[in-house]
């Protein structure tokens, strides 16, 4: 897809094919004859998207989008995202749990960013506030922040993520006084005491403003993710909710799209299910191509030609996932 995006093309986010989780030969086999790929580098949803699409990736301002998403409105404010994290200390270095993920229930988050705003906000230029299970941190100055969310630094060493340079002491020291707040909060205490991981930290990132609105020609996009929806808005582009499946997606558009499935349901079945309807799509010719941007790095791009490629039945890059 470029500017004008392909009509008769579809880019999908799924779930996870590694760990055996595509177990329908026919499937295994039809992903075999496309285009396959593993992604290499750490890199966001919104990221993986974009280079599908040709559109173009903001400079700046993740989580201004993302707030926008939420709201459907612009924030006028310079924003960065916070997103709650376990440093776990190893032996020579940290190692970043993302919690979000591994569940950090709203109420939480709400006690946590209610603590941070009375103890370190009060009388400061910075401000924290929870919307749903996000957190934000409004600032009257721009503050150094990491580009990645911390789901793609998640198990990872956190040091190769952080910014650097010399405007980076103003993170450097807030981040100090955010893990001195976060000791022995009554949420880690019955976090630890059910056996969780506690929230020791926060990861700032995507800090800056959100760009202004202008329209740009996009396909719609089916998706609950924030950060997609407010990139969306900042487009003038048509959005609308996950509709639970790829024929929702398909009966929706008259042309392309790009969907994503919901974040927290990465299961065999919805995986299945999605492709089984985007093969229907493909060999109908409701569709000439797919791009699908599996959750663990594969990448199938696969077009309605690739089926003359009988010969191919097995995927080196697909069986090799299903043993990890």
């Amino acid at each position: 897809m470029n500017a004008s995006y392909d009509k008769n093309a579809a880019v999908v986010v799924l779930p996870p094919v590694a760990n055996g989780r595509l177990q329908d030969r026919t499937l295994r086999a039809w992903l075999a004859q496309s285009d396959l790929t593993q992604e290499t580098g750490p890199k966001e949803r919104l990221a993986r998207i974009i280079q599908e699409t040709g559109l173009p990736y903001p400079e700046q301002g993740l989580a201004a989008l993302r707030l926008w998403g939420q709201i459907g409105d612009r924030p006028t404010k310079w924003i960065a995202a916070v997103d709650p994290v376990y440093l776990e200390p190893r032996l020579d270095h940290l190692c970043l749990h993302e919690l979000r993920c591994a569940g950090v229930e709203s109420s939480q988050m709400r006690s946590l960013t209610n603590h941070l705003q009375a103890t370190i906000a009060t009388g400061s230029e910075y401000g924290f506030l929870r919307l749903g299970s996000y957190g934000y941190l409004s600032s009257r100055s721009p503050v150094a922040t990491a580009t990645m969310p911390a789901y793609v630094v998640d198990q990872q060493r956190p040091d190769d993520f952080l910014p650097s340079g010399d405007d980076t002491a103003a993170h450097r020291n807030l981040l100090s006084e955010i893990e001195m707040a976060l000791h022995e909060h009554e949420v880690n205490q019955t976090r630890e005491a059910n056996g969780q991981q506690p929230v020791n930290s926060l990861w700032l990132w995507g800090g800056g403003t959100a760009p202004e609105q202008i329209a740009r020609t996009q396909p719609p996009l089916f998706s609950d993710d924030a950060l997609l929806t407010g990139y969306w808005y900042s487009g003038k582009g048509v959005t609308e909710p996950w509709p639970g499946s790829i024929a929702g997606c398909i009966d929706q558009s008259i042309a392309g799209f790009v969907a994503e499935t919901p974040e927290f349901h990465d299961n065999a079945e919805l995986l299945e299910s999605c492709l089984t309807e985007l093969r229907e799509a493909l060999r109908s010719g409701r569709l000439s191509s797919l791009t699908l941007l599996f959750r663990d790095g594969v990448r199938a791009h696969v077009r309605r030609s690739h089926g003359l490629r009988v010969w191919r039945r097995s995927s080196h890059l697909l069986e090799a996932a299903r043993d990890k």
